[in-house]
């Protein structure tokens, strides 16, 4: 339930730069500079002013489930230790939305500034919902044990999937950006303006972010498969991951035609 919740956060945040809703509260943070009840309520204020608040209560979830852990569990369990990390990476996550805010790098800001926070915000992002479904895991599975990777090589081919993986992911969250402040109105013509000479600086990220992500889903794939060759066939847990790898870029190759988000009618 906590690992849904923060994912519906992560979501509704999404929608909230999608909207250009980062900037409704003006530059005001924690507390709210406009209505969010009543008739003269404006929309980007309660779409900023709910994901404050969800965000609030999903910190107050983990915080909590943090507590329950350490009492419920013993002292060598590892979901002790994954939930410290997401407690920690969310409380970062708060933060760095409160830069986002107080910096104004929220609506159409087009800074440098409000790029590397965005790297920044979303790869803790990515770390919380690694560690939540770390605790998730080690809290179903009844050994609750965590076997360290002696091999070299091993240890090393899967961080370099963690680490592709990141990157594809953060690269996806400047392009979303791009395609915000700078909303295209057809496909040819976002095409023409990615190798134009004059076309901004944030548009180009639109150009590597397909790339990255091809080869990290290759990667990772690859990294499936040479693991599980010597298997008769592969684990459930594996078959929809693969499942959730290809929806994933079946996703990103509808918003790449069907102009989202932003796009300019």
């Amino acid at each position: 339930m906590t690992l849904g919740c923060n994912l519906a956060v992560v979501l509704w945040g999404a929608y909230v730069r999608a909207t250009g809703s980062g900037d409704g509260c003006s530059n005001r943070w924690p507390v709210c500079n406009g209505d969010v009840l009543g008739a003269s309520a404006k929309a980007p204020t309660i779409v900023e002013f709910t994901h404050r608040m969800t965000s609030a209560a999903a910190l107050l979830m983990v915080t909590l489930l943090a507590v329950w852990c350490w009492q419920a569990t013993s002292r060598r369990d590892w979901a002790r230790y994954s939930i410290l990390l997401a407690t920690a990476f969310l409380t970062n996550e708060a933060l760095l939305g409160a830069a986002l805010v107080l910096l104004k790098h929220v609506g159409h800001d087009q800074s440098a500034g409000r790029i590397f926070f965005l790297c920044l915000h979303l790869g803790n992002t990515l770390l919380l919902l690694a560690t939540l479904s770390l605790t998730a895991a080690w809290l179903s599975n009844s050994s609750r044990g965590f076997t360290f990777i002696r091999k070299w090589r091993e240890l090393t081919a899967i961080g370099v999937g963690l680490l592709a993986t990141m990157i594809a992911g953060i690269s996806g969250a400047v392009t979303a950006l791009a395609d915000t402040l700078f909303p295209a109105t057809s496909l040819r013509s976002s095409l023409l303006r990615d190798f134009s000479s004059s076309t901004p600086a944030l548009l180009r990220f639109r150009l590597l972010h397909p790339a990255v992500a091809a080869l990290a889903a290759c990667y990772v794939l690859w990294l499936i498969f040479r693991s599980s060759s010597g298997r008769n066939r592969f684990s459930q847990p594996v078959v929809g991951f693969i499942a959730l790898l290809f929806l994933q870029v079946g996703i990103g190759m509808m918003n790449v035609l069907l102009l989202v988000p932003g796009r300019k009618s």
